[in-house]
Protein backbone atom coordinates (compact mmCIF):
# COMPACT_ATOMS: atom_id res chain seq x y z
CA UNK A 1 0.00 0.00 0.00
CA UNK A 2 0.86 3.33 -0.53
CA UNK A 3 -0.37 6.87 0.66
CA UNK A 4 0.28 10.01 -0.67
CA UNK A 5 0.48 13.32 1.11
CA UNK A 6 0.93 16.24 -0.07
CA UNK A 7 2.44 18.78 2.30
CA UNK A 8 5.17 21.45 2.88
CA UNK A 9 5.43 24.94 1.92
CA UNK A 10 6.33 23.75 -1.78
CA UNK A 11 3.47 20.74 -1.81
CA UNK A 12 6.12 18.36 -1.95
CA UNK A 13 4.98 15.01 -1.62
CA UNK A 14 5.30 12.67 1.58
CA UNK A 15 4.22 8.76 1.43
CA UNK A 16 3.54 6.19 3.64
CA UNK A 17 4.44 2.80 1.85
CA UNK A 18 2.85 -0.24 4.58
CA UNK A 19 2.52 -4.03 3.85
CA UNK A 20 -1.06 -4.04 5.66
CA UNK A 21 -3.05 -1.99 7.98
CA UNK A 22 -1.34 -2.91 11.53
CA UNK A 23 1.63 -3.79 10.12
CA UNK A 24 5.09 -2.27 9.25
CA UNK A 25 5.73 1.05 6.95
CA UNK A 26 8.10 3.39 5.90
CA UNK A 27 7.67 7.16 5.46
CA UNK A 28 9.64 9.02 2.31
CA UNK A 29 10.14 12.30 2.46
CA UNK A 30 8.66 13.80 6.01
CA UNK A 31 8.49 17.51 4.26
CA UNK A 32 5.55 18.38 6.27
CA UNK A 33 6.23 21.20 8.74
CA UNK A 34 3.59 19.37 11.43
CA UNK A 35 4.57 16.36 12.07
CA UNK A 36 1.12 15.52 13.03
CA UNK A 37 0.65 15.43 9.05
CA UNK A 38 2.71 12.76 8.53
CA UNK A 39 2.03 10.63 12.06
CA UNK A 40 -1.75 11.04 11.87
CA UNK A 41 -1.94 9.19 9.11
CA UNK A 42 0.55 6.29 10.89
CA UNK A 43 -1.69 6.09 13.81
CA UNK A 44 -4.51 5.98 11.38
CA UNK A 45 -3.12 2.94 10.00
CA UNK A 46 -1.88 1.51 13.44
CA UNK A 47 1.90 0.88 11.53
CA UNK A 48 5.12 0.50 12.98
CA UNK A 49 7.51 2.89 10.83
CA UNK A 50 10.82 1.11 10.16
CA UNK A 51 12.10 3.24 7.84
CA UNK A 52 12.09 7.15 6.95
CA UNK A 53 13.69 7.22 3.36
CA UNK A 54 14.82 10.06 1.62
CA UNK A 55 14.79 10.43 -1.97
CA UNK A 56 17.40 13.18 -1.80
CA UNK A 57 18.49 15.90 0.88
CA UNK A 58 16.87 18.81 -0.27
CA UNK A 59 14.98 20.75 2.71
CA UNK A 60 11.20 20.78 1.42
CA UNK A 61 11.52 16.65 1.20
CA UNK A 62 13.45 16.40 4.54
CA UNK A 63 12.26 18.80 7.16
CA UNK A 64 10.48 16.97 9.22
CA UNK A 65 13.62 14.38 9.65
CA UNK A 66 14.38 16.02 12.70
CA UNK A 67 10.48 16.27 13.84
CA UNK A 68 9.52 12.75 13.88
CA UNK A 69 9.85 10.85 17.12
CA UNK A 70 10.51 7.59 16.06
CA UNK A 71 13.61 6.92 17.60
CA UNK A 72 12.89 2.64 16.35
CA UNK A 73 13.31 3.70 12.68
CA UNK A 74 15.96 3.72 10.38
CA UNK A 75 16.99 7.12 8.91
CA UNK A 76 17.85 6.43 5.21
CA UNK A 77 19.70 8.54 2.27
CA UNK A 78 22.08 8.06 -0.40
CA UNK A 79 25.99 8.83 0.83
CA UNK A 80 25.87 11.21 -2.08
CA UNK A 81 23.35 13.45 -0.21
CA UNK A 82 24.43 12.99 3.07
CA UNK A 83 26.45 16.66 3.22
CA UNK A 84 23.56 17.96 1.70
CA UNK A 85 20.96 17.13 4.28
CA UNK A 86 23.54 17.30 7.14
CA UNK A 87 23.42 21.15 6.07
CA UNK A 88 19.86 21.64 6.38
CA UNK A 89 19.16 21.12 2.54
CA UNK A 90 19.87 24.76 1.05
CA UNK A 91 17.33 25.68 3.53
CA UNK A 92 19.73 28.75 5.02
CA UNK A 93 20.30 29.64 1.44
CA UNK A 94 16.54 31.07 1.31
CA UNK A 95 16.58 32.17 4.96
CA UNK A 96 14.49 29.60 6.11
CA UNK A 97 14.77 27.94 9.44
CA UNK A 98 15.39 24.41 9.70
CA UNK A 99 15.41 21.78 12.54
CA UNK A 100 18.48 20.01 12.12
CA UNK A 101 18.60 16.11 10.65
CA UNK A 102 19.53 13.32 12.96
CA UNK A 103 22.69 11.73 11.74
CA UNK A 104 21.47 8.84 8.70
CA UNK A 105 22.00 5.62 9.72
CA UNK A 106 22.21 3.55 6.83
CA UNK A 107 23.61 4.70 3.50
CA UNK A 108 21.39 3.94 0.57
CA UNK A 109 22.79 2.34 -2.88
CA UNK A 110 21.75 1.11 -5.88
CA UNK A 111 20.51 -1.89 -5.96
CA UNK A 112 19.94 -1.94 -2.37
CA UNK A 113 16.75 -3.90 -1.08
CA UNK A 114 15.28 -2.92 2.13
CA UNK A 115 12.42 -4.84 4.01
CA UNK A 116 9.33 -2.97 4.85
CA UNK A 117 7.04 -5.86 6.78
CA UNK A 118 6.22 -7.90 3.68
CA UNK A 119 7.43 -5.76 1.32
CA UNK A 120 10.35 -5.37 -0.79
CA UNK A 121 11.41 -2.31 -1.88
CA UNK A 122 14.22 -1.66 -3.85
CA UNK A 123 16.89 1.44 -3.95
CA UNK A 124 17.61 3.03 -7.83
CA UNK A 125 20.02 5.70 -8.01
CA UNK A 126 18.88 8.36 -10.05
CA UNK A 127 21.17 11.45 -9.82
CA UNK A 128 20.95 14.39 -11.89
CA UNK A 129 18.82 16.56 -9.94
CA UNK A 130 21.43 16.21 -7.40
CA UNK A 131 23.90 13.59 -6.78
CA UNK A 132 22.20 11.18 -4.28
CA UNK A 133 18.52 11.19 -5.64
CA UNK A 134 17.04 7.75 -5.62
CA UNK A 135 14.02 6.30 -6.56
CA UNK A 136 12.11 3.47 -4.73
CA UNK A 137 10.36 0.85 -6.41
CA UNK A 138 8.08 -1.75 -5.00
CA UNK A 139 7.05 -4.18 -7.42
CA UNK A 140 4.74 -6.10 -4.72
CA UNK A 141 2.74 -2.83 -5.43
CA UNK A 142 3.98 -2.15 -9.19
CA UNK A 143 4.91 1.35 -8.11
CA UNK A 144 7.90 3.68 -7.80
CA UNK A 145 8.08 6.83 -5.99
CA UNK A 146 10.41 9.09 -7.58
CA UNK A 147 11.37 11.88 -5.77
CA UNK A 148 12.27 14.68 -7.88
CA UNK A 149 13.19 12.55 -10.58
CA UNK A 150 10.19 12.10 -12.41
CA UNK A 151 7.29 13.98 -12.45
CA UNK A 152 3.95 13.81 -14.51
CA UNK A 153 4.55 15.42 -17.29
CA UNK A 154 7.96 17.18 -15.98
CA UNK A 155 11.29 15.94 -14.68
CA UNK A 156 13.44 17.75 -12.02
CA UNK A 157 15.36 20.14 -12.22
CA UNK A 158 19.16 20.32 -13.62
CA UNK A 159 20.13 23.75 -13.26
CA UNK A 160 21.09 23.40 -9.36
CA UNK A 161 24.73 23.68 -8.41
CA UNK A 162 24.93 20.36 -7.94
CA UNK A 163 22.78 18.84 -10.56
CA UNK A 164 23.69 16.72 -13.93
CA UNK A 165 21.76 17.15 -16.70
CA UNK A 166 23.58 14.34 -18.40
CA UNK A 167 23.39 12.09 -15.33
CA UNK A 168 19.70 13.11 -15.31
CA UNK A 169 19.36 11.60 -18.62
CA UNK A 170 20.67 8.38 -17.88
CA UNK A 171 18.95 8.07 -14.60
CA UNK A 172 15.08 8.73 -16.57
CA UNK A 173 16.52 6.37 -19.33
CA UNK A 174 16.77 3.69 -16.65
CA UNK A 175 13.34 4.37 -14.85
CA UNK A 176 11.42 3.91 -18.18
CA UNK A 177 13.02 0.75 -18.23
CA UNK A 178 10.28 -0.41 -15.66
CA UNK A 179 7.22 -2.14 -17.01
CA UNK A 180 4.95 0.72 -18.77
CA UNK A 181 1.75 -0.15 -15.79
CA UNK A 182 4.42 0.42 -13.43
CA UNK A 183 2.48 4.23 -10.80
CA UNK A 184 4.53 6.64 -10.55
CA UNK A 185 4.60 8.25 -7.48
CA UNK A 186 6.48 11.72 -7.70
CA UNK A 187 7.86 14.18 -5.44
CA UNK A 188 5.72 17.06 -6.31
CA UNK A 189 2.38 16.86 -7.82
CA UNK A 190 -0.14 13.95 -9.08
CA UNK A 191 0.39 10.39 -9.53
CA UNK A 192 1.16 8.74 -13.25
CA UNK A 193 2.68 5.84 -14.48
CA UNK A 194 5.49 4.96 -16.88
CA UNK A 195 3.72 4.13 -19.71
CA UNK A 196 1.75 7.64 -19.44
CA UNK A 197 5.03 9.78 -19.16
CA UNK A 198 6.01 7.51 -22.44
CA UNK A 199 3.02 8.76 -23.93
CA UNK A 200 2.47 12.61 -23.23
CA UNK A 201 5.91 13.36 -21.05
CA UNK A 202 7.99 16.14 -23.73
CA UNK A 203 11.12 15.11 -21.31
CA UNK A 204 11.21 11.91 -22.46
CA UNK A 205 11.00 12.25 -26.02
CA UNK A 206 15.14 12.44 -26.42
CA UNK A 207 15.71 9.87 -23.64
CA UNK A 208 13.56 6.82 -24.95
Amino acid sequence: MIIQLPVGMLDSNCYLIYDRDGGQGAIVDPGAERPADVLNHVEEHRLAISHILNTHGHFDHIVSNGKLDLPDAVLAIHRADRNLLMAGGGAPMFGLPFVPSPEPTLMLEDGMVLQVGELEVKVIHTPGHSPGCVCFYVPQDGAVVTGDTLFAGSVGRTDLPSSDPAAMEESLRRLIRLPTETKVYPGHGPASSIGRELQSNPFLRGVR
